[in-house]
């Protein structure tokens, strides 16, 4: 039986990578994958998903308003073993609902790599869907700077601050935030602190 997955982690714990070592492995077993990711992430361009090691590949791109049930339907049915899904925090919940129909009507495993939580440390409204219909949710670990394990998603200002209110989405990488834990997160809020980016000198 095929499954949903929600592979999640804070910035930096090589998601992408994953996801596109994932395609890899599973095309090296001459299996077809079909890889998508919401229109929202357009650091690397409109069609390419690019991770921070380098690797990359074409990538199909879902609008907020498209049915992806009817597209796979349409388009894939009948040519793909697997589907793959970068930045999936940024699908709408009726979208992970008809993943997840997919997965229940067409016996398609589906994968999605994604953050958990915003800069504020809530869920975003793909990620929440997913925790509560995937059938494996799975953490993809990385640390915080001072070595204990990173769940928060520290968005940085210009002067190396902690930001705490604005929209929650803002693309960025390196150079607009960086994984903490949660107590560094909050003696950083508590104390001002000025953070040192990994993306800036």
């Amino acid at each position: 039986m095929a499954k949903l997955y929600f592979k999640y982690g804070a910035m930096g714990s090589s998601k992408t990578a994953q996801a596109l070592i994932t395609k890899y492995n599973y095309e090296e077993n001459g299996l077809k994958v079909w890889l998508i990711k919401p229109s929202a992430d357009t650091r690397d361009g409109a069609q390419i998903l690019r991770s921070r090691i380098g690797l990359e590949a074409k990538v199909d791109v879902i609008c907020p308003d498209c049915d992806v049930y009817r597209l796979f339907a349409d388009t894939h049915r009948d040519c793909c073993h697997v589907i793959i899904v970068d930045e999936c925090q940024f699908l709408t919940p009726a979208q992970i609902d008809q993943l997840r129909a997919i997965v229940n009507d067409c016996n398609v495993p589906v994968i999605c790599f994604g953050l958990r939580t915003d800069f504020q440390t809530r869920l975003f409204p793909g990620s929440l869907r997913l925790m509560e219909v995937a059938d494996t949710i799975q953490e993809i670990k990385t640390i915080c700077d001072c070595g204990a394990k990173a769940t928060v998603n520290a968005r940085i200002d210009r002067d190396g601050h902690i930001v705490t209110e604005g929209s929650q989405v803002l693309l960025g990488g390196n150079d607009s935030y960086i994984a903490m834990c949660h107590k560094c997160y909050i003696n950083g809020i508590r104390e001002h602190k000025k953070i040192k980016l990994h993306g800036r000198n």
